[in-house]
């Protein structure tokens, strides 16, 4: 749907995380009035709605994603299936129930569970400062297909982790600078450089706020099946230690960190 500039303006002034809900819901909206174009009224009046009823907006937890297979060239990982099964294990946590039992008072969207997944190392929607952040990953590996020395591993990667030497050995990679893009995979033409392991960075415990943290990264690349176990574990550590509402990064210590570090050795 199109938007005016003056709408858009406006829309840059709703605050950033709720600004995507904001903008569904103004889109909405306009469809159900059969509007194309989104205007400085439509965005006015659905902000006043909004807003007058943020906890009947509340719903225990916030899962959001970048562009997804529509929008994104960088995708790391191809999985579509990720996203559903979160959201299904959030919903049957129930943590709404849980937040109305130990908040004081009305809700507010500082009190939910925030999990965010991006496709690639770009992280468009912030896994860093999120409670629970999850980055696909595609780790590379060297084959023993013949290298033409063409330079597209180097170009390509921006990390400056792939490095050819003046002989005619294969690339070298420094797995400590790789961020796991697997841009390198896809530009390689002779296949030199292949996939090694498909799955996802964990991040744990980053906010914003007066005392803002970035999260930590588990070390290692988790498939589906453990990156859905770790974050079950990750509320259920959040369910036993809130007590008022208290986000999870001001509970979840280093300590406690490295205890679930210890249970997936990489």
């Amino acid at each position: 749907m199109k938007w005016t500039p003056e709408a858009e303006a406006a829309m840059q002034k709703v605050p950033f995380f709720v600004r995507k809900r904001v903008r569904d819901r103004v889109e909405k909206e306009a469809a159900t009035a059969r509007k194309n174009i989104v205007s400085i009224n439509e965005v006015r009046n659905t902000q006043a709605r909004f807003l007058s009823n943020v906890a009947a907006e509340i719903k225990g937890y916030q899962l959001d994603t970048c562009f997804g297979p529509g929008g994104c060239p960088n995708r790391a990982y191809f999985t579509d299936s990720l996203l559903d099964k979160i959201e299904a294990l959030l919903q049957q946590e129930d943590l709404l129930g849980f937040l109305r039992q130990r908040v004081p008072g009305e809700l507010k969207y500082h009190h939910e569970f925030r999990v965010t997944l991006a496709d690639c190392p770009n992280a468009c929607s912030q896994p860093q400062i999120k409670d629970f952040g999850i980055i696909g990953a595609h780790s590379p590996i060297l084959t023993d297909e013949e290298c033409t020395r063409c330079d597209a591993c180097v170009d390509v990667c921006k990390e400056h982790a792939i490095t050819l030497g003046d002989t005619a050995a294969a690339p070298a990679v420094d797995h400590g600078l790789c961020l796991k893009c697997g841009l390198c995979v896809k530009a390689c033409p002779t296949g030199t450089i292949s996939t090694g392991v498909f799955g996802f960075r964990v991040l744990i415990g980053g906010k914003l706020g007066r005392h803002p943290q970035l999260a930590r990264e588990l070390p290692g690349i988790f498939s589906e099946d453990e990156v859905l176990v770790i974050l079950k574990n990750c509320i259920y550590f959040y369910k036993q230690n809130c007590k008022f509402g208290e986000r999870f990064a001001e509970l979840f210590t280093e300590a406690d960190f490295n205890k679930l570090a210890g249970r997936y050795p990489k």
